[in-house]
């Protein structure tokens, strides 16, 4: 069974109702050139604030999972028969906590939510803290079945951990995608390739990693398949990134590298109560 996916490798602004129009372009052109039966944009797609923007406004411009935003990227799904997954800041129930959930949402071609899922893992490195402005999710994304297979998901800066995948792929994911802001920097654009690869290698699932694009993030949004092959990549700039994928590969490379039945989870328990240490 095969699909096309397009990656929406956009630069989102501060402003919502740009970037609704930038998604309902890229939809556009995704469905009547590429035949798209899913379009993945990036992290917090709805709206990017600069480093250093008071928590105030950016509070002020989160939405709850069924506002404006969330409903017109619904009906975008729905007018065009395609499934889409965004990234949006979710408002807390706390109306004392001044920070907000970085939340994605798949929506299918229907128009409803199938899932959402809330970062757990966040980017509070190389300088950055995005802890400070947001709330952290209690929960890894339980992968979900598609008419594209079954889908598992998790946001950017948790490329880093290998567990989160793995808690996909054991969960019988076929797809991992990865909506993203991966910040440029020393060694960053390495760092992303590499572990784009090695998440879809170590699990001989797809991955499928779409980034924003601008002067603080890199791009380079990248489908890679279970053995590690690059089927598809952006570059630096906007664009849309196309690819089929053909779920048949899953088995036919675990025929090769059958790794996921040579795991011996019972030996791995322990690692659960130990730190790493420099």
């Amino acid at each position: 069974m095969s699909f096309n996916i397009v990656l929406a490798q956009l630069e989102s602004t501060a402003d919502k109702l740009e970037n609704l129009k930038k998604a309902e372009r890229a939809v556009e052109t995704a469905k009547s050139v590429h035949y798209a039966e899913m379009v993945v944009f990036p992290e917090v797609f709805m709206s990017h604030f600069p480093v250093g923007t008071p928590h105030d406004m950016i509070h002020k411009d989160a939405e709850s999972s069924d506002g404006p935003f969330v409903a017109a990227m619904r009906r975008l799904a729905k007018r065009h028969n395609v499934w889409i997954v965004f990234g949006m800041r979710e408002l807390t129930d706390d109306p004392s906590d001044k920070r907000v959930y970085n939340t994605t949402v798949l929506v299918s071609d229907d128009g409803s939510i199938v899932s959402t899922y809330r970062k757990t893992h966040l980017y509070d490195a190389f300088g950055h803290k995005e802890s400070e402005h947001i709330k952290p999710g209690d929960a890894l994304f339980e992968p979900v079945p598609t008419p594209f297979g079954k889908i598992g998901l998790f946001v950017c800066y948790e490329l880093r951990f290998p567990e989160i995948a793995r808690y996909q792929a054991v969960r019988g994911a076929d797809i991992i995608i990865v909506p993203s802001g991966w910040v440029r920097g020393p060694m960053k654009e390495q760092h992303w390739e590499t572990l784009v690869t090695t998440r879809a290698l170590e699990n001989t699932v797809f991955m499928v990693a779409c980034d924003q694009v601008s002067e603080f993030y890199c791009g380079r949004s990248m489908v890679v398949d279970p053995m590690g092959v690059c089927m598809a990549a952006g570059g630096e700039e906007e664009g849309l990134v196309s690819c089929q994928i053909d779920l048949g590969r899953i088995q036919t490379v675990r025929e090769k590298l059958p790794s996921h039945v040579h795991r011996r989870p019972v030996l791995y328990t322990a690692m659960d109560s130990l730190s790493v240490h420099n």
